[in-house]
């Protein structure tokens, strides 16, 4: 007998629920109380954000022409001082807020020269909130200015002036220095690492030339003693930074590749160099961001090279017509690249500017990397002939670990001889006419079986979450080992990886349905991942769809309705006001519908709701799984539900 829930009295209804408890929370109180928001977190990553953000500013002003140097100290009471030659932070009126405009950067979010007025062209800050940010999470900060041959200073507290503009008297220099202390209410321990901390301030002198990077410290603490003191200047640019990250390794070209050019206001530089070692070591940087997600400009980057190597060894006869192309991962084996754009209107994703989103941007790489490393292996075809070979010595050795992995495990279940014995088949035979539902769950899979019409329609029903292959890729056969991905590929019938036939498949409808609850949207993200990276021709045939189980039934007397959504049940009720209450009824999962209600809402044809699984854009495709993949995947949101809004193209 199913239970029968009140309606419940919407919230904002409640005389419990007034205007007195909506809270505004003005100026940089917002910053405080959600920090995390702003600089990622409040441990040691987010207060070495504080430092980047202050540095990023400086930065700026040397990608505009302005700025030859920036020294950053920690004194040994913690403070951090970040100062820079640049033309300084104006100090006049701002015509809106009426506050010098200095403090308008310093403590009004949004607020800043980079939103297209002119001041920049190109810049690292887009949102105008690094320095307000800085502020709000400190609690001392001090901004001096050297503008117009005249010293201004101002101090501030948790985002709040403590004095007003300052003029301090005439100087001979210019530029502006940030004095801060983070604040102990947010960050429960100071601490920093130093490495990385360095390698980032030598990678911004790697990427802007002419511009002198100092770092001091005097700050000590349990697990770190002594000063440091380091001074990073490169006239080279990044073909340098290519140079040291093959210090240890033995190079097949003399002297990295290094092409740049600007295309439709973006400038594309990139440094290329090939060791004889088995790993993929590639920086990529968006107007001197670096973005570990990488984004649209290493999608291009990445595409432009395999393309290129694989026409100049089609040229050089290295490779045969009857040969099949390198793949990506064949000519990333050995690789030590650069890649930085610098363009007028990045878009990253978050403050934290872990990855670049332009998608104009993966074109204009992609057509200025053809350009360059075409002609780089033209003119030095000895050495194009080398890297060639490291390239077709990783393809050799993909090829023989799969014919490997072929001997020991395609003779069994993935070899479609034998179907998994958990697989409730279908009469059908056709599979134009067949369906397979991949159910989450030995109970929602017993309701399948028998809700189902046996004629066409297969379940084969899966024990918990599967391995996540995304973290596993060049793991074959650790993928191979799950027992659930097994009976997945043994169902299907076609193969899998690169012998993915979909010519083969049994089922012409392959429908994933998982419960409308969070871990069934990890579950179905799971299936989707290892579908699109070792079945890929499913989604590409257009074989592969998602079942959309509802969230409520709701019964007035014998009229019974479902509602997929909580605005569809809503709207169901409001339809039904007036009337005697309706009993409404809250699925968890697919395990608590019966087999009627199951085939009524989600396996019959005629009124069951899905999605078809469609990849439009091929250039981005991959870039947005792997990053969402392997990062991401955790029992939140479904990659659907977190990404189908705002990525144009992977449409479901």
């Amino acid at each position: 007998m199913q239970q029968t829930l009140p309606i419940p009295t919407p919230p904002d209804t409640s005389p419990d629920y007034t205007a007195q408890d909506i809270t505004v929370l003005e100026g940089l109180e917002a910053v405080r109380v959600r920090p995390g928001m702003y600089i990622g977190s409040t441990g040691l990553s987010g207060l070495q954000h504080l430092m980047i953000e202050i540095l990023d500013n400086a930065v700026d002003e040397a990608m505009a022409g302005y700025c030859t140097r920036v020294e950053l100290k920690i004194d040994a009471d913690g403070l951090i001082t970040i100062s820079d030659n640049g033309r300084g932070i104006p100090v006049d009126v701002h015509p809106t807020t009426g506050k010098s405009a200095l403090e308008t950067v310093m403590t009004t979010l949004h607020a800043g020269g980079k939103f297209g007025s002119g001041a920049y062209k190109v810049t690292g800050g887009l949102h105008g909130v690094g320095a307000s940010v800085v502020n709000g999470l400190s609690e001392y900060l001090r901004a001096e200015v050297r503008r117009d041959s005249v010293l201004y200073s101002q101090e501030y507290s948790r985002g709040l002036p403590t004095t007003a503009l300052v003029k301090e008297g005439k100087t001979g220099e210019h530029g502006t220095t940030v004095c801060f202390r983070p604040d102990p209410e947010i960050f429960d321990e100071i601490e920093y690492d130093f490495d990385e901390l360095i390698r980032h301030f030598k990678d911004i002198a790697y990427l802007n030339k002419g511009l002198e990077i100092c770092f001091t410290s005097y700050w000590h603490y349990e697990r770190r003693n002594g000063d440091i003191e380091r001074t990073y200047f490169f006239d080279g640019g990044i073909p340098n930074l290519v140079r040291n990250d093959n210090r240890n390794r033995r190079v097949l070209q003399s002297l990295p590749f290094y092409y740049e050019k600007t295309m439709d206001d973006t400038a594309v530089e990139v440094a290329v160099q090939y060791n004889d070692g088995y790993s993929e070591s590639v920086h990529s940087y968006a107007n001197c961001i670096k973005t570990p997600d990488g984004g649209t400009h290493l999608t291009g980057f990445r595409s432009a090279l395999t393309r290129v190597i694989n026409d100049f060894a089609r040229k050089q006869g290295q490779i045969k017509d009857d040969q099949a192309n390198l793949l990506g991962e064949d000519v990333r084996e050995g690789l030590a690249a650069v890649i930085s754009v610098k363009l007028t209107s990045p878009q990253f994703e978050g403050q934290t500017k872990h990855k670049l989103g332009n998608p104009e941007v993966a074109g204009i790489v992609q057509s200025v990397v053809n350009e360059g490393l075409s002609r780089y292996l033209e003119e030095n075809p000895t050495e194009g002939k080398k890297v060639v070979e490291k390239c077709l010595t990783s393809q050799k050795a993909r090829e023989a670990a799969k014919r490997a992995r072929d001997l020991v495990i395609r003779k069994n279940a993935l070899d479609g001889s034998s179907l998994p014995g958990k697989l409730a088949d279908c009469a059908e035979r056709d599979p134009a006419k067949s369906e397979l539902y991949i159910v989450e769950g030995e109970s929602a899979g017993g309701s399948a079986k028998m809700g189902r019409d046996r004629h066409f329609q297969a379940i084969l029903p899966l024990k918990g979450k599967i391995l996540n292959v995304e973290r596993v890729l060049q793991q074959p056969d650790k993928i191979l080992g799950h027992e659930e991905i097994r009976a997945m590929v043994a169902a299907v019938g076609a193969g899998e990886g690169e012998d993915f036939d979909p010519s083969k498949v049994r089922y012409h409808k392959v429908i994933i349905m998982t419960d409308a609850d969070v871990d069934g949207s990890h579950i179905r993200t799971l299936i989707l991942t290892f579908i699109y990276r070792r079945m890929r021709g499913l989604i590409d045939s257009g074989y592969l769809y998602i079942a959309q189980p509802p969230l409520y039934r709701i019964q007035n007397g014998r009229r019974v309705e479902y509602a997929y959504t909580e605005e569809q049940k809503d709207e169901i009720l409001a339809r039904h006001s007036g009337q005697r209450n309706p009993s409404v009824s809250r699925y968890k999962g697919l395990g608590e519908m019966n087999p009627e209600q199951l085939w009524e809402t989600t396996m019959n044809p005629e009124t069951r709701h899905m999605l078809e699984v469609r990849i439009e854009s091929e250039v981005e495709a991959d870039d947005v799984f792997t990053t969402f993949m392997g990062e991401v995947v955790a029992p939140r949101k479904s990659y659907i539900q977190a990404h189908a809004r705002s990525v144009k193209n992977l449409d479901v």
